[in-house]
């Protein structure tokens, strides 16, 4: 099993960076790929971003390209998304999770394991 804990949400302003992290336990992620997801209020779950096992390939949606920037860290068993240039848009719960495969999809079906979630609120 997989255990994910997400953590960095918060409430920014317009224009302002948020860094979430997403901490792994248990069984290894270091060969899967990772992603991550958001949810906004009364709507449906959507792709940020997707990094490979390696790190050496991403995916990002084309709403957060150029503002988001996914890394990680399998040392430390840490993924990282950093966020900048927040918009009001950007308000939802962001999710992490472990992908079945070594790279990244933009579908949440092939993602194994999620966390619970960081709430993140953009206020203008």
């Amino acid at each position: 099993q997989v255990q994910l804990v997400e953590s960095g949400g918060g409430l920014v302003q317009t224009g302002d960076s948020l860094r979430l992290s997403c901490a792994s336990s248990g069984r290894t992620v270091s060969g899967s790929a990772m992603g991550w997801f958001r949810q906004a209020p009364g709507k449906e779950r959507e792709f940020v971003v997707g990094i490979s096992w390696s790190g050496g390939s991403t995916v990002y949606a084309e709403s957060v390209k150029g503002r988001f920037t996914i890394s990680r860290d399998n040392a430390k068993n840490t993924v990282y998304l950093q966020m900048n240039n927040l918009k009001t848009w950007d308000t939802a719960v962001y999710y992490c999770a472990a992908g079945r495969y070594r790279s990244p999809t933009t579908r949440g079906s092939e993602y194994d394991y999620w966390g619970q979630g960081t709430p993140v609120t953009v206020s203008s």
